[in-house]
């Protein structure tokens, strides 16, 4: 079990933390850790982050919005991130319209109703994740289900954020939010993106 860094609970400019009051006031739930953090100190992680995740789970991809959010959810169930799991659960099922389909993956990615290449590059990207590389079979099992190059890179640039952003909301020890607070941000991510 990690303990909470209180860091996350102060120092912030005044417009930061009027723009907090602003959150909390419209989604009538408390500010998720994730958005304290990239705004504690965007200029050594907060600006970079949100730019790069950005791109990443909303730029121009053959993955779609929904994909790429799952992809996020399996990264963050491999490494047991319990508040990414919950967030990208949640807006992944918003993004697909079909929360089961998210569950069923994460519970069984071989079972689940999934098409082939996705699920091939999920199995890569739980392999990357757990191992820490894959190698050149790896890939061509990946690309022999009819997965892009490119959508083999995009994929790598998610888990590559996600890795990132797990290990710092498990470090920071961030709270999790109730499934109310999980299905308001994932409206939030669908509506404005991770800028």
């Amino acid at each position: 079990m990690s303990m909470r860094l209180g860091i996350l609970d102060h120092g912030y400019s005044p417009g930061t933390k009027l723009l907090f009051a602003v959150i909390r006031l419209f989604s009538r739930q408390p500010v998720p850790d994730a958005a304290k953090l990239v705004f504690y100190r965007r200029d050594f992680y907060g600006t970079r982050a949100k730019a790069f995740t950005h791109e990443v789970m909303r730029g121009p991809s053959d993955w779609s919005v929904g994909d790429r959010e799952l992809m996020a959810a399996y990264v963050s169930k491999v490494n047991e991130s319990a508040f990414c799991v919950g967030a990208h659960t949640a807006t992944a099922g918003q993004a697909y319209g079909d929360g089961r389909k998210v569950a069923a993956v994460l519970d069984d990615l071989e079972s689940a109703p999934l098409a082939e290449p996705l699920r091939a590059t999920l199995r890569m990207l739980g392999e990357l994740t757990r191992e820490g590389k894959v190698g050149a079979d790896d890939m061509r099992e990946v690309l022999a289900a009819g997965v892009s190059p490119q959508q083999v890179r995009d994929a790598l640039a998610v888990c590559a954020a996600f890795n990132v952003t797990d290990r710092l909301a498990d470090a920071f020890g961030f709270e999790l939010l109730s499934p109310e607070g999980f299905e308001a941000g994932a409206e939030y991510l669908l509506k404005r993106g991770y800028r």
